[in-house]
């Protein structure tokens, strides 16, 4: 990652997730179901595949954006925001990473412009790969397992779920869409609570 240009300035956003069609709808591929609620709202195309990852570049507002979904599996997901990140010349503030989190009940949102994995195996892959934890996560929540963490965030939300879990999406967008314009500390004095 490193400076670039003003007028090129360009935002990252990664959805973390699981590639294929078995883990679509698990609480692990909710960053990827908050890219694609964004892509559809901003006309992107996420069909290319780039920098280990679904890749789209459009507009917010504007400002340009770059979406990303990883193809590399949860536990991997750092080399494509390094690819990206360093083809793009990022600094830190520029990136924004969006993941499930088991510490959080279902469909409650928390942005943090930085900070540790807290256990995410995604994040963690991350901040290693990178070399720093100075960036931007907006955290979903997908509540706490009752049995085995790994078995519930590979499974569905349940059905009873699904309306919250929709709702959130939309509104996980929208706290993209605010930091995209206004930041971290604007969005999170919006949207955390």
């Amino acid at each position: 990652m490193g400076s670039q240009p003003e007028s090129e300035v360009v935002k990252l956003i990664v959805g973390l997730g699981n590639p294929g069609t078995k883990y679509e709808f698990t609480r692990h591929n909710i960053g990827f179901r908050v890219i694609d609620e964004l892509a559809k709202r901003h006309a992107i195309s996420m069909a290319s595949e780039k920098f280990h990852a679904w890749y789209g570049s459009g507009v917010i507002g504007d400002d340009k954006v770059v979406l990303l979904k990883p193809t590399t599996f949860m536990n991997r997901s750092g080399q494509a925001v390094l690819s990206a990140g360093r083809f793009y010349r990022l600094e830190y503030e520029d990136l924004l990473v969006i993941t499930d989190d088991v510490a959080l009940e279902t469909g409650r949102l928390r942005m943090r412009a930085k900070g540790s994995s807290g256990g995410h195996n995604g994040l963690g892959d991350i901040i290693t790969r990178i070399g720093s934890d100075a960036f931007c996560r907006l955290r979903f929540g997908v509540g706490q397992p009752l049995g085995s963490q790994v078995d519930y965030v590979l499974g569905r939300f349940y059905e009873d779920e699904e309306t919250v879990v929709g709702a959130a999406i939309a509104k996980s967008a929208d706290a993209t869409e605010h930091w995209v314009k206004n930041g971290p500390t604007a969005t999170m004095n919006e949207f955390n609570g």
